[in-house]
């Protein structure tokens, strides 16, 4: 009957996920899955340390190969190993790990905890560890740990949550060790998101046109200017090179105004110098004289046509006077 066939199919695996613990524990054995291809069976092994899984020159895999042609009956078996990417989200590992304390001796809150906190550090939404055995004297008894958001009952539990089991011999007698993991990628069924109201959305999509719109205007608007700006900076280039130019004739009429003033007053000049030599040799010829007399004469006299020559001018002011006041 085909429920025989299940059944006897989950056996062979369950039998196979033993086998494989007991001989990779040291490994960190993670899980197995098997896929049954045309060409054989894959069996596709997760473990901590996959090294360990192969072994020296892939002894260990070949043992493990021909055992499970052997014994389990499968049909051209094939291992594939796979490193586990995060060991402390595998409830198999973490389940050894803890057993693995206690075999060592530490107390089994102080493991409880301190694994929770390795496993909640990881990211895991939720996990629950349960001690149960000879934990604290003669009579057996149960721990439970947990800490986050763990489904415990319905499909969600059985499709989300990740279960390992562990053992461990001690003195007072043998513990059980459960581990449940609600890994970070779990997506509940009653998980609701609520949607942004889609007005806002378009409000804003009409904003951000409005502000593109003004954007490019005043984008058009500036390069106009730039060009009246540069035909206005050409035209004073323009400008101030006739400015020059009209500076440059001005300067150089100036020049040859300045030349000909400079050529009458040179005129002039040479006019005047004869009479100053008249004047020094007349100077010269009364110091010769002897006579002082002659000499205190010649001063009166000019200085008689001095007065005489200031009356002159004098007189045409006072004659002017009179006329302005009538």
């Amino acid at each position: 009957m085909i429920e025989k066939d299940f059944v006897t199919e989950g056996l062979r695996r369950t039998r196979i996920d033993e086998y494989l613990q007991s001989e990779l524990e040291r490994a960190g054995y993670g899980g197995m899955e098997v896929q049954v291809t045309p060409l054989g069976t894959m069996v596709v092994v997760y473990a901590e340390r996959p090294g360990m899984v192969i072994g020296r020159g892939g002894k260990t895999v070949r043992g493990i190969t021909q055992n499970l042609k052997t014994k389990f009956d499968l049909e051209n078996p094939q291992v594939e190993v796979k490193e586990v990417d995060v060991p402390e989200l595998n409830p198999k590992i973490m389940a050894y790990k803890i057993a693995n304390m206690l075999q060592r001796g530490m107390h089994f809150r102080r493991v409880a905890y301190t694994t929770i906190r390795r496993i909640m550090g990881s990211g895991a939404q939720g996990v629950e560890v349960t001690i149960s055995g000879k934990i604290r004297g003669a009579r057996s008894a149960t721990a439970k740990f947990s800490d986050g958001y763990i489904k415990k009952c319905g499909e969600p539990s059985i499709r989300l949550v990740k279960e390992g089991f562990a053992t461990v011999q001690l003195k007072p007698g043998v513990l059980g060790i459960y581990v449940r993991i609600m890994p970070p990628g779990a997506v509940l069924p009653d998980k609701v998101d609520i949607l942004a109201p889609t007005i806002e959305e378009t409000v804003i999509e009409t904003e951000e046109t409005v502000i593109e719109t003004e954007e490019t205007v005043e984008v058009e608007v500036t390069e106009e200017p730039l060009e009246s700006t540069e035909e206005v900076e050409l035209v004073e280039s323009e400008e101030e090179l006739e400015e020059l130019e009209e500076s440059e004739e001005e300067i150089e009429e100036t020049e040859e105004v300045s030349e000909v003033v400079e050529e009458s007053e040179e005129e002039e000049v040479s006019e005047d110098v004869p009479e100053e030599t008249d004047v020094v040799s007349e100077e010269e010829v009364s110091e010769d004289v002897p006579e002082e007399t002659d000499v205190v004469s010649e001063e009166g006299e000019v200085s008689e046509d001095v007065e005489a020559a200031e009356e002159t001018e004098t007189e045409p002011e006072s004659s002017e006077k009179p006329e302005k006041s009538e």
